[in-house]
């Protein structure tokens, strides 16, 4: 078993960016290099902007190279968390623009050739009897105030057929949805938006950003001067812009990756090829890889501190659900951080009105950073309308401010008893 995730030792190279040396004056710069900074330098870049992106590391060293692979339609709250916030007409477009960010995956894949592992389907599962009605509730919201169809509510013996376990009581069916190897999107986007004119730019931390009419970000050997600056380090931009460190919390989550499964085991789990996650608050996730393994994640860590044994941890849960592979070898084991905001909605927003930014995805950002970047762009050409109707949203500071981590881990460990006493239920 090895720390090295399962994409980056099964994808293709990417050839090394050079580090910033020097001064460069821009458009735009861009302090970030996953999917929400690539994104929007993709989008800039063809809308003409002289773009660069500043990564601290590699492309792909944070969330976006590091998660489960899950597209998953919606956000990380229900629209209902929307409605009271801003009304029913605006959580509708807020809707429309969270399948927009689904569908235009598929859109970028297909115009920038990604070979990236795309596959549509996606099983929200359900333990218990009060689970299981709140999916019922969802795919009614969905469907009759959202339009939203192409959904389908699964039994227990239909979801056992469709998982190959017979652990849960019900299942919400969704082909919108999906997986996608998201390290290979990335970099796939990251060529895209080098072709279109944008300078990458990695082993390039931004130590110091001096805000102005032209901001300057600097870097241990340079400098950039920008009209404009996206901030979209999300969980790992620290506290570059102290304003939206404490707008969200930092959430530490583990995935595994199994030796290849038998042709046995891989006709009976996952037929259908969904990618399947279940409604606990420390939820399990997983899906099947092309080349036959099962990925598998979980262990939220809320308080900050790493996760120990995780390689043995996910396999015991795994074993929870597939009994029959409780011995296999967990050939990869990584973990990586998310972020996640007060209300699980997203955080977009400006700092002064040339610095953007967009963080808290609540575990949605393989979609949703699309959707960020894209919007951000339509912002500095000029139409802010729909990047607006995100930066309207309240969301606010955690409680406890440094501390908010172990307050945090406090009131999820609730959530966390409430399931495992639901699961007889």
């Amino acid at each position: 078993m090895t720390d090295l995730t399962y994409y980056h030792a099964t994808t293709p190279e990417f050839e090394q960016r050079p580090s910033l040396a020097g001064e460069i004056d821009a458009d735009a710069c861009i302090v970030g290099g996953g999917l929400t900074g690539v994104c929007a330098a993709l989008q800039l870049a063809e809308r003409g902007y002289s773009t660069v992106l500043l990564e601290a590391g590699r492309i792909g060293d944070g969330a976006s190279g590091r998660n489960g692979g899950q597209i998953v339609m919606g956000y990380g709250c229900d629209m209902t968390t929307f409605e009271r916030a801003v009304g029913r007409e605006a959580a509708k477009t807020i809707w429309q623009m969270g399948t927009e960010a689904v569908t235009d995956i598929n859109l970028r894949i297909e115009r920038h050739g990604i070979a990236a592992d795309y596959r549509r389907g996606y099983l929200h599962a359900a333990l218990n009897a009060r689970q299981a009605g709140g999916l019922l509730e969802l795919a009614e919201s969905w469907s009759g105030t959202y339009g939203f169809a192409d959904i389908r509510m699964l039994d227990a013996g239909d979801t056992a057929a469709a998982t190959g376990s017979d652990i849960y009581r019900a299942a919400l069916l969704e082909r919108g949805s999906g997986h996608i190897n998201p390290l290979a999107y990335l970099r796939g986007l990251a060529r895209a938006a080098e072709n279109a004119g944008a300078r990458l730019f990695e082993a390039s931390r931004v130590t110091c950003l001096q805000r102005g009419t032209r901001p300057v970000l600097e870097t241990a050997r340079g400098r950039v001067t920008a009209r404009m600056v996206v901030l979209a380090g999300n969980a790992y931009l620290g506290g570059l812009v102290p304003e939206i460190e404490y707008r969200i919390a930092p959430v530490l989550s583990a995935v595994a990756a199994t030796a290849p499964l038998t042709a046995d085991q891989q006709a009976r789990i996952l037929p259908g090829n969904e990618a399947v996650a279940d409604s606990n608050t420390a939820l399990n996730y997983f899906r099947k890889t092309p080349d036959g393994r099962l990925l598998f994640g979980g262990l939220a860590s809320y308080s900050g501190r790493p996760l120990n044994n995780a390689s043995a941890a996910l396999r015991k849960r795994m074993a929870g659900v597939y009994p029959e592979l409780s011995n296999i070898d967990m050939e990869y084991c990584w973990s990586g951080k998310l972020a996640i905001t007060v209300t699980r909605m997203p955080d977009f927003g400006r700092v002064d009105s040339n610095i953007y930014y967009a963080q808290g995805l609540s575990g949605h950002g393989v979609a949703l950073t699309g959707l960020a970047g894209k919007l951000i762009a339509e912002a500095a050409a000029g139409d802010a309308e729909r990047f607006d109707v995100f930066s309207r949203l309240p969301n606010y500071r955690f409680p406890g401010g440094p501390a908010r981590q172990a307050v945090l881990a406090l009131g999820m460990a609730w959530f966390k008893l409430r399931d495992m006493v639901g699961l007889s239920k």
